[in-house]
């Protein structure tokens, strides 16, 4: 591999030599060559966002040229569209604060955004102005975490609720057999029996909606290093909120107090708790099902599920439920 010389404030590093990223994210690769996995796509795209919103945020404020701003928000978009991935090689167990992928987004863009612009674009004095690791990394997170719920996980959710309230009223009028202890007890409907997971469903999307709206939306940027706001503009905080909710049609703001946003996780361990109980709502409804349909001849055999592949390498004919 042909290498470049490049400089920190830490002397000379060999950085390969048509790598995007710059001194800082070399260094953090020779560091952390701890389990081979990097950031997310989804935390990649998330933190080339923020970087545009800040660029622009920045150049409302007056504190950013506004071609350097509008440079470093192409570079950004190019980014989070996938198609530099390769330029993001620090692995995801690395310094606290994430200041290593923090630098290597900061070098990245700034020279697409050099490239783009014609002149020189600085990692930090630009890309990163008004910014510390401190909080855009945790701020990243929460608008990966946004993202993904609102655009993939809520409209699955609502899919799948939507499905078993269909098999609700098709089968309100089928009376069958209760069970507590698998032993038999008095009757209900069907419908009866699949309106609990659809309740189930509904309880689960209010809790997501409830952490997302109130913990995860709320942003830690603008806290800058310890949680002042030092060296970040004044208005900076609710600017590049605004930016990233118009990206995103997510509405986010400043957290109200940006020392607990940067000394805790508490909004996302909030939010994996909320998930957890969801997966096992959907253990449950699964479970159920597998036994309403187990058999075909010795078990319950309520329900004829899907056959959707062979289920045995000895028994002919044998299907499972691996679906469910």
């Amino acid at each position: 591999m042909e290498y470049r010389i490049e400089h920190d404030t830490m002397g000379e590093v060999k950085v390969p030599k048509d790598a995007l990223y710059r001194a800082q994210t070399q260094r953090a690769v020779a560091n952390f060559p701890i389990s081979g996995t990097t950031l997310e796509r989804a935390h990649i795209a998330a933190l080339a966002q923020i970087k545009k919103a800040a660029a622009l945020a920045n150049a409302t404020l007056g504190v950013l040229d506004v071609k350097i701003a509008d440079a470093i928000a192409a570079s950004a978009d190019d980014v989070a569209a996938g198609n530099h991935d390769g330029e993001f090689p620090v692995d995801i167990f690395q310094t606290g604060s994430g200041t290593s992928s923090n630098m290597n987004m900061n070098e990245v863009l700034a020279n697409l955004a050099s490239t783009h612009l014609g002149q020189d674009v600085h990692p930090n004095d630009h890309v990163n102005m008004g910014q510390s690791s401190n909080d855009s990394f945790p701020t990243a997170i929460h608008v990966a975490v946004a993202i993904a719920v609102w655009r993939d996980l809520l409209p699955a959710l609502q899919r799948l609720t939507d499905a078993l309230t269909e098999k609700c009223k098709a089968w309100g009028a089928i009376i069958k057999i209760g069970r507590t202890h698998l032993q038999d007890a008095t009757p209900l409907t069907l419908g009866q029996e699949f309106s609990a997971f659809v309740a189930q469903l509904i309880a689960n999307r209010a809790r997501i909606e409830g952490t997302i709206v109130h913990n995860v939306q709320k942003l830690a940027q603008g806290g800058t290093a310890v949680g002042t706001g030092l060296n970040a503009p004044a208005g900076f905080d609710r600017a590049i909120a605004a930016e990233i909710s118009t990206a995103t049609g997510i509405a986010f703001e400043p957290a109200r107090n940006k020392f607990e946003a940067l000394a805790s996780n508490d909004g996302l361990v909030q939010m994996s708790g909320t998930l957890n109980t969801l997966a096992v709502s959907l253990t449950k409804i699964a479970n159920d099902i597998r036994l309403l349909g187990s058999g075909p001849r010795s078990g319950l055999g309520e329900l004829h599920l899907p056959e959707n592949e062979p289920g045995s390498s000895i028994m002919p004919g044998k299907v499972n439920p691996t679906q469910c």
